[in-house]
């Protein structure tokens, strides 16, 4: 069997696409397909959407409700842990991804040769702004992170059981889904395809979530900020000698001097804010080693049904 897992945050207004579309996909392979849908603790009528279709889809489908907004990460875990199938796909909801691809995904992973494949997009037929800012942020997630990363990026992926069991097997809070993908290794494969407007909605990958998911890919597989701290540190270490220094000639070359308050006060304020930075760096290493001893579950499922298909 087949399982594709969906993650739901309003998305609401394209269910009823989502569902015909999947359909289509069922009819397409040579498996039985089961769609695990997560309703991410969306505030819209997503979960009463499915909750009505899905009795009547033409495939078999799990529908699993959070008890609150635990992000996609999270709601793609559980969709995992639920699933039942031989091999895994990773969909979203809103169809910017052609739903051809989940087939291609399926029959590329049956052929034994990956264990798991990254969907890039090779186009997008997104708004400039939209294109231009998924550019700059793929960009530095390659450069600060992974440069095994497509230009691209990735949203959607697929993987066999075993690349499955050994990703639900790293219960770190706060990481990064993406990262974990290439961190794990195995016979990795690429596939390209071409991302469509989107026809329901609004993106719910606002400016906050992409720092948010930067930031958490940084801290969980990258020591760079400890490293330009480091380099900061050495840096006002050199600026402190060189005045010292230049104290000292003056006062053997010109006999006392009046002391330079402002030079005192600068100095005093760029230590002060380094001292500062550095606490933060360090302060968030800590608070998340701290946050992945608590063991706290990294989602709570709230309701999960099972709809045989029709």
């Amino acid at each position: 069997m087949y399982s594709l897992i969906v993650p739901v945050y309003m998305n609401e207004g394209s269910i009823g696409d989502l569902v015909q579309a999947l359909e289509g996909v069922q009819a397409g392979l040579d498996r039985p397909l089961e769609v695990v849908f997560v309703v991410d603790g969306s505030p819209d009528a997503s979960y009463t959407e499915l909750r009505r279709r899905l009795p009547q889809a033409r495939f078999a489908s799990q529908l699993i409700c959070h008890s609150r907004n635990f992000g996609s990460f999270a709601a793609i875990r559980t969709g995992f842990m639920a699933a039942r199938g031989d091999y895994f796909a990773v969909m979203a909801a809103d169809l910017q991804e052609p739903p051809e691809l989940v087939g291609q995904f399926f029959r590329t992973l049956a052929e034994g040769k990956h264990d798991v494949l990254v969907g890039t997009r090779d186009s997008r037929q997104d708004p400039w702004s939209s294109r231009i800012a998924s550019q700059l942020f793929w960009s530095a997630y390659r450069r600060l992170i992974n440069r095994d990363i497509p230009p691209g990026g990735v949203d959607v992926f697929a993987c066999n059981r075993e690349f499955r069991d050994q990703l639900i097997a790293l219960g770190e809070s706060n990481s990064s889904l993406i990262g974990l993908l290439f961190w794990l290794g195995f016979r990795r494969g690429v596939v390209s395809y071409e991302r469509r407007v989107r026809q329901h909605g609004k993106s719910a990958w606002t400016l906050r979530r992409k720092l948010k998911y930067m930031t958490d890919s940084v801290f969980s597989f990258s020591d760079l900020p400890i490293r330009l701290l480091l380099m900061l540190g050495m840096f006002g270490l050199g600026v402190a000698v060189l005045f010292g220094l230049a104290v000292l000639i003056l006062r053997l070359v010109a006999g006392p001097v009046v002391p330079g308050y402002a030079a005192t006060i600068i100095t005093v304020l760029l230590f002060g804010g380094l001292n500062a930075l550095g606490l933060g760096i360090v302060g968030t290493y800590v608070w998340r080693a701290f946050a992945n001893t608590q063991n706290r579950p990294l989602a709570v499922v709230m309701k999960n049904e099972d709809f045989s298909g029709v």
